[in-house]
């Protein structure tokens, strides 16, 4: 019995110090994938995993995931994701359209590439022939 209350008496006094303002508390989300993941290029200097029901990115080398409107990231692809403040993420990522990159293929990257300039090229037609020569 005088155990326990020495046992309860440290525990609480341990608990009132300063030293327990300190303690941080750390998740790690993790995502199953593989050792390798097979990349595509959405843009320069990004890349998605293909074929992922999730988005996940990389960029830098830093592997970078989406969900549920937050962000996390991670060293490498099978080490966890650590939840990441918006204002860390990198500028390209944030602006990507959510839910657009999952299960992305080589042809969907394709297809955005010509889709985009098809778009760029009708621009410059449209601004050049309001221009009188």
């Amino acid at each position: 019995m005088k155990a326990l209350l020495l046992t309860a008496t440290l525990s609480v006094a341990l608990l009132s110090t300063p030293a327990a303002a300190q303690i941080s508390l750390r998740m790690d989300l993790v995502v199953p994938l593989p050792p390798a993941p097979t990349l595509v290029v959405v843009q320069p200097g990004i890349q998605v995993v293909a074929g992922y029901p999730e988005e996940v990115f990389v960029t830098n080398g830093i592997y970078w995931l989406r969900r549920d409107g937050g962000w996390y990231r991670s060293i490498q692809p099978r080490t966890g994701f650590v939840v990441v403040s918006p204002s860390r993420v990198p500028p390209g990522l944030a602006r990507l359209p959510p839910g657009h990159y999952r299960n992305y293929s080589k042809a969907q990257a394709k297809a955005d590439r010509d889709s985009w300039k098809a778009q760029k090229k009708a621009a410059k037609h449209a601004s050049n022939s309001g221009h009188d020569h």
